[in-house]
């Protein structure tokens, strides 16, 4: 009898023992044990520096994506006057093609944009990243898709996937980040929407020094920004309404194609390079200061007119060169009041292309230089810069101020087919701007905003300017865990 009594314990023993292996194997196959027991292995550290990485895991848990949420919203109205673009940058504000893919504010109430993040750690070798961000109620952004290594030896690190690129400073900010409404003019004409936003790869080393001091590069595809667009070889046939002589039996036929004169000029098309400096100013003070530029050797763009009928092409390279400062004071005072942030920026950028024409009348053939314009060469030279200023006026309450200019030493670009070689110098356009900031959490703000553009005519010969007034109310909201800024 007591061996039986034996037996049955044996076998429950048993049956247990296997159920917690089963058990302890099925939460080893989950994503939190079996990495965390690799990261201890390994030497990792969770949530905070990896050897040879620059930068920190962003917010949550260290496995299992962090998700955030984070709401932004405008109403805006303008009260006085019409600025439409500011002269010389008409093609600056889509993304590069002509096609008027703009991103603008709207008059009104709008959903600017709602941004759906992730990011978690992936291994004890990588950091993952990917931002969608849905514009109003019906685009559809991939704005960031990328992954960092966290293990590389001497400080270096490497970034791959699409990603806002780190030259200047708000660059690589989301929308959510600014310290104003809008992305300031220099940012968005010279580089697009969405700043310099591209598919590629960069390579940033933190020096080995006393302060900070970070060096990268890009090598990036060059698809579709404000200083590398690519059409590739391509030809169009646009559509031509026929008819019989006496007008009856229309319809639409083809026309010939034209084979448009773009290099097919094969990525990476793009590339940048950038340092940023931080000195040791104490405990309440901070400051960052940067040096960028990049190479562009393809700048091509066509725009379309009269259903396709009537084509310009420019075809070409690009260059650009900037600064940026940063200064931050820590107040001491409660909830930010006493806080200030100066900061500014500064760039050129340089397109060299080759202009061409082609019309295609009457349903006859092509024809080539019909422009006087048509086969010459020509640059677009333009710079701009912005200088704001933050301050915490009261706990929870921030007001800032921003000044603006777009051409302001050169601002040569094109302006005609039919004129010379179709450039043109056109006037300074400037914009100033005035807020104030409410933050009743971390997670959310209200801002009110007031901005006056004093912008110059697009046609250079008549010197008129268009002035306007407009006046945004912004809510934002963030959900979720949500990584810190960095500097």
């Amino acid at each position: 009898m007591k061996g039986a009594y034996w037996v049955q314990g044996a076998a429950a023993a048993a049956l247990l023992l296997g159920s917690s292996v089963a058990l302890a194997q099925q939460d080893g196959q989950g994503q939190g044990g079996t990495q965390e027991d690799m990261l201890a292995e390994e030497g990792g550290v969770l949530g905070g520096l990896r050897p040879g990485s620059t930068e920190r895991i962003g917010a949550g848990t260290a496995f299992n994506p962090s998700i955030s949420v984070i709401l932004d919203g405008v109403y805006k109205n303008t009260f006085s006057g019409d600025a439409h673009e500011p002269g010389g940058f008409v093609a600056g504000h889509d993304h590069g093609h002509g096609h008027g893919h703009a991103h603008g504010m709207e008059e009104g109430f709008q959903l600017r944009e709602t941004e759906f993040a992730f990011e978690a750690s992936v291994d004890p070798y990588f950091d993952a990243f990917a931002m969608l961000v849905i514009e109003g109620t019906d685009t559809v952004d991939l704005e960031e898709a990328y992954f960092t290594t966290t293990s590389l030896p001497w400080g270096l690190q490497i970034k791959g996937g699409r990603f806002l690129s780190d030259i200047g400073y708000i660059n690589r900010q989301h929308a959510h980040e600014w310290d104003f409404v809008d992305r300031p003019l220099v940012s968005e004409y010279l580089f697009g929407d969405h700043g310099l936003q591209d598919t590629g790869v960069q390579l940033n080393w933190l020096l080995p020094t006393r302060t900070y001091l970070k060096a990268g590069v890009e090598v990036l595809q060059g698809e579709t920004s404000g200083i590398a667009t690519f059409e590739g070889e391509m030809d169009v046939r646009p559509e031509w309404i026929v008819s019989e002589p006496d007008g009856s039996n229309p319809r639409r036929e083809r026309t010939d194609a034209q084979d448009l004169p773009f290099d097919d000029a094969s990525g990476p098309r793009l590339f940048t390079s950038f340092l940023k400096w931080g000195p040791d100013l104490g405990f309440d003070h901070a400051a960052q200061f940067g040096i960028s530029g990049g190479y562009a050797r393809a700048f091509q763009r066509m725009d379309e007119h009269s259903q396709g009928l009537r084509v310009e092409t420019w075809d070409g390279d690009a260059w650009f060169a900037g600064v940026d400062a940063v200064y931050k004071y820590d107040g001491g005072g409660y909830l930010g009041q006493g806080d200030l942030t100066l900061q500014g920026e500064y760039f050129y950028r340089n397109i060299d292309t080759d202009f061409s024409y082609f019309n295609h009348e009457d349903a006859n053939e092509w024809e080539r230089g019909t422009a006087a314009a048509d086969g010459t060469s020509g640059r677009f030279q333009q710079d701009g810069a912005y200088l704001q200023a933050v301050y915490g006026i009261a706990p929870r309450w921030r007001t800032g101020v921003r000044a603006e200019a777009l051409g302001i030493a050169k601002n040569q670009a094109w302006h005609d087919r039919d004129e010379g070689n179709g450039f043109a110098d056109f006037d300074t356009s400037y914009r100033y701007s005035l807020n104030t900031t409410f933050y009743p959490s971390h997670f959310s703000y209200l801002r009110a905003q007031v901005n006056l553009a004093d912008f110059a005519s697009d046609d250079p010969s008549n010197g008129d300017r268009h002035d306007e007034w407009s006046f945004m109310l912004q809510y934002n909201l963030s959900l979720g865990a949500h990584g810190a800024h960095p500097f």
